[in-house]
């Protein structure tokens, strides 16, 4: 009886813990339109540095660079000091042209992304808080799990007075 009883609670409190979790890890679509908001002002950000960089690559690239770049450095052979750092500042300009392209293209995803959750927000904010009601519906709610996990708690306590109780008086009559 115990065990079962142990058992039961153990089952009610995991229930009520986690469907608490489960609410609280599902955003509304306002939260999510924000961050993706927010990434979209990161990406920018990433977008510009690396704009940036290309268009510093391109003028490090421009032969008159190139060899201001090596005028320091003696060589016996400055044409292949020059085509060696040529080689190496387009290695790292493609380099950048791809990162940049990859943040075009994440940036065409977080757009899409973005309109298709305002589009959801709108249609929420619209619908009002029956949308909420009708979802919740067809699972318990936290508070109502919270109060059987309360209930399971004050029906096993009451159990276990009793068995004390009776354990008292049992001893009690083999006494006398």
């Amino acid at each position: 009886m115990k065990s079962a009883m142990i058992i039961f609670l153990m089952m009610a409190a995991t229930t009520c813990f986690s469907s608490t979790v489960y609410s609280q890890s599902k955003q509304s679509a306002l939260e999510t339109v924000q961050d993706l908001k927010l990434q979209l002002i990161e990406l920018d950000a990433k977008q510009e540095s690396a704009k940036l960089q290309v268009q510093q690559l391109e003028d490090a690239l421009k032969p008159e660079n190139i060899e201001r770049s090596l005028a320091g450095v003696g060589s016996t052979k400055p044409e292949e000091l020059r085509e060696q750092r040529r080689r190496q500042l387009l290695i790292e300009k493609k380099t950048a042209d791809a990162q940049l392209e990859q943040l075009t293209l994440k940036r065409t995803q977080l757009e899409s992304s973005l309109s298709a959750a305002e589009i959801q927000a709108y249609q929420q904010s619209a619908a009002g808080p029956e949308i909420e009601n009708s979802l919740r519906a067809g699972f318990f709610s936290p508070r109502l799990l919270f109060a059987l996990g309360l209930l399971a708690i004050l029906i096993i306590a009451v159990v276990v007075c009793v068995s004390v109780l009776l354990r008292m008086n049992a001893e009690e009559r083999a006494l006398r």
